[in-house]
């Protein structure tokens, strides 16, 4: 028997993000221990025949703890007045099945890096409004510091409090545009 593989594409169209349904998160290990997680509330974005592109925007972060908000929004790691959004632009998306692999780059606090994301892709289907849907569900792995997210403080027994590699994920849903 010989396997093979199938190569699907995106639908063909332009997908708009759906801000309601739709965000991007980050999530960091916290004293070695356990996980850190956050999210941004207000994201946009296209999917298109050119490729994936959204921003967040820094000041909708949110976290379990209100008080750590500032301090995420200071010079120490987002830096919000100076840099208000984070951006994604792909330069490659590759479909096989329900599996999702994209290329492209990453801009935090002004800096941008390469950003390979990985996941899933489902739909399309109709809505019961009558739209016609996908979804994206992605993730990757940056080092905070080479954005400048620098910001650290040493355990008594030796380690950081911040672990440098945080996982960004996206969970997105996308809705055609009016043809």
């Amino acid at each position: 028997m010989t396997a093979v593989q199938t190569e699907t594409r995106i639908p063909t169209g332009t997908w708009a993000v759906d801000p309601v349904h739709s965000k991007i998160g980050f999530a960091v290990k916290h004293l070695g221990v356990s996980w850190f997680r956050g999210s941004f509330g207000q994201v946009e974005g296209a999917l298109d025949e050119s490729g994936l592109v959204g921003t967040a925007d820094v000041t909708s972060v949110a976290v379990d703890e209100p008080n750590l908000k500032g301090h995420l929004l200071s010079p120490d790691f987002f830096d919000a007045e100076r840099h208000p959004q984070l951006t994604f632009r792909s330069n490659d998306v590759r479909v096989d099945g329900d599996a999702v692999a994209i290329d492209g780059e990453i801009t935090i606090k002004g800096v941008s890096r390469p950003l390979s994301l990985s996941g899933t892709i489902g739909g399309p289907v109709e809505n019961p409004y009558g739209k016609v849907v996908i979804g994206l569900d992605v993730k990757g792995t940056v080092d905070r510091r080479e954005f400048g997210l620098d910001w650290n403080a040493p355990l008594p027994g030796g380690g950081l409090t911040v672990a440098n590699e945080v996982t960004i994920t996206g969970e997105l849903e996308l809705v055609q545009a009016d043809a």
